[in-house]
């Protein structure tokens, strides 16, 4: 157990959108430490989302980060010798990095040349509330749902 919380970065906004969140998704993104290569996959992205939508790039990838953000998770508590997976509510921070690490697993394991391509692909897809991404929040919250008889358990 930790004696103290540990002290909280400050993550510095990126250098087009001026939104830290955009740096935290890249630095998610990012392999090997490259983290240029990383914002140029983002930015090309983004491009690709604006000329296939002709849309502000940056609030349709906010609404697709939010459309992926689940509420709630199940958490596996052990009581009296059976496991037992409680719902638990998540903290925003959570929330969050959850949203971002799905939107990047999901656009990797999909079919299409580059990641700029598939990225671009699968937050279109979160933004209209479709695509692998999201499929994993509703089924992270019919798993909660379904649950919810042990939510007394609660830790």
């Amino acid at each position: 157990m930790r004696k103290r919380r540990p002290k909280e970065r400050i993550i510095q906004p990126d250098p087009r959108f001026q939104d830290p969140m955009v740096t935290q998704f890249v630095n998610n993104l990012m392999w090997e430490g490259k983290k240029s290569v990383s914002f140029n996959i983002f930015y090309d992205a983004m491009d690709i989302v604006k000329e296939r939508s002709g849309e502000d790039p940056h609030a349709i990838w906010k609404k697709a980060l939010n459309n992926v953000m689940p509420q709630v998770e199940v958490r596996s508590k052990r009581i009296g010798g059976a496991t037992f997976q409680i719902p638990t509510e998540i903290r925003a921070k959570r929330k969050i990095s959850i949203g971002m690490k799905w939107l990047i697993k999901f656009s990797r394991a999909r079919s299409g040349k580059g990641m700029a391509d598939k990225l671009a692909n699968e937050v279109l897809a979160a933004s209209k509330g479709e695509g692998a991404a999201v499929k994993r929040k509703e089924d992270t919250h019919k798993m909660a749902e379904s649950n919810r008889a042990f939510a007394h358990f609660r830790v």
